[in-house]
């Protein structure tokens, strides 16, 4: 039996339900800004011997809450952890980011992947959320995750990071069938992974889209928002008696907001370049909302911060549905204490966009 939540504050606003004031939590709040977090990680060795290790990485997920008011808890992970199990030979290279050893870019490689077993290759992930809950004890939810299709697949088929996604643009303007037969397979195993994650125990799920802002708005609902809306309607949503919500994000997306709506989610990830203002009128009150602090504002001073923070808040005004987050992850060099000044911004001046109008 697991332990009640004591703070459900992520969940209500998710689902739109009124709240005392906005929830706040950080993509990448587990992270090098934190110097605990670079000491675990020279324990570990690596990443991804981090990634793999539950202990190590429950203990990285639980320290931004040691030190800051958090509303929410995210799986520390990657979104490469799928492939990764698809036997692609994934590396992190210090400076360089991920590298993949065999890309997968004929009919023949998509022929030779698997579906990872959620308990079988990827039972570290499933054993980290598990003992993440149990460590939690009800403190705040859990946030499990995945990247979405279009962007793992973009590292599989490019063998990295890329600029102008040369491999797998080629791919889906000379063959799209083959993508479309790659992005289902990887949509299959995401949708496994997800379920597997909620069935640890994750009380809500994000998706990662990180490169669907560099296809074309047609592309982008062909290849990217056609199969986030099958991980919205393959993924367990009730579980613990209680809803999972499903928060997709794409970097880039504003455009299409209106549409990720549609899908059926709970709720958008924003990008600091859409306002608020503007991404609450396209999704008429149909999805809550997350973000969408520059995450260069944290470079700045607090009485600056607190400022930006307002700004945000100001943005999507009164009423539920907002969640507090940066507009993309935390940047390494940030100051921890100016992660804090944003976090105790929200709650100093959240409550008053959450009280009764007279």
């Amino acid at each position: 039996m697991s332990a009640p939540l004591q703070n459900d504050l992520l969940l209500r606003a998710l689902l739109r339900q009124p709240t005392p004031r906005t929830p706040v939590w950080m993509m990448r709040q587990a992270g090098r800004y934190l110097p605990e977090y670079r000491a675990t990680r020279a324990r570990a060795g690596s990443f991804l011997q981090l990634c793999m290790n539950p202990e190590l990485a429950c203990e990285v997920t639980l320290q931004p809450l040691e030190r800051y008011r958090l509303d929410a808890a995210i799986l520390f992970s990657d979104i490469l952890t799928v492939p990764h199990a698809m036997n692609v030979g994934l590396s992190f290279e210090t400076g360089e980011g991920p590298k993949i050893a065999r890309p997968v870019r004929t009919s023949a490689d998509i022929d030779r992947l698997p579906i990872p077993d959620p308990e079988g290759e990827l039972r570290y992930v499933m054993d980290a959320v598990r003992t993440i809950r149990r460590e939690l004890n009800g403190r705040v939810p859990l946030i499990g995750f995945s990247g979405s299709p279009w962007t793992v697949g973009t590292y599989m088929v490019e063998g990295g990071s890329s600029k102008n996604f040369e491999h797998i643009k080629g791919l889906l303007y000379g063959s799209p069938q083959e993508l479309h037969r790659l992005l289902d397979i990887i949509t299959r195993a995401t949708i496994a992974y997800l379920n597997g994650q909620i069935a640890a125990g994750a009380q809500a799920v994000m998706v990662f889209d990180t490169w669907g802002g560099a296809l074309t708005p047609r592309d982008y609902s062909e290849f990217s928002l056609r199969y986030m809306q099958q991980i919205v309607d393959g993924v367990t949503r009730e579980a613990d008696g209680r809803r999972v919500p499903v928060i997709l994000y794409t970097k880039g997306g504003g455009g299409w907001l209106a549409g990720m709506a549609a899908t059926g989610c709970d709720a958008l990830g924003v990008d600091w370049t859409t306002d608020l203002a503007d991404a609450r009128r396209a999704v008429q009150g149909k999805v809550a909302l997350q973000g969408n602090l520059d995450p260069s504002v944290l470079y700045a001073p607090p009485e600056r911060i607190r400022e930006q923070v307002g700004l945000v808040l100001a943005s999507y005004g009164h009423g539920p549905g907002h969640v507090f987050n940066l507009g993309h992850g935390i940047h390494p060099e940030v100051k921890p204490e100016h992660a804090l000044a944003m976090i105790e911004a929200v709650h100093e001046l959240s409550p008053r966009y959450h009280a009764e109008r007279g």
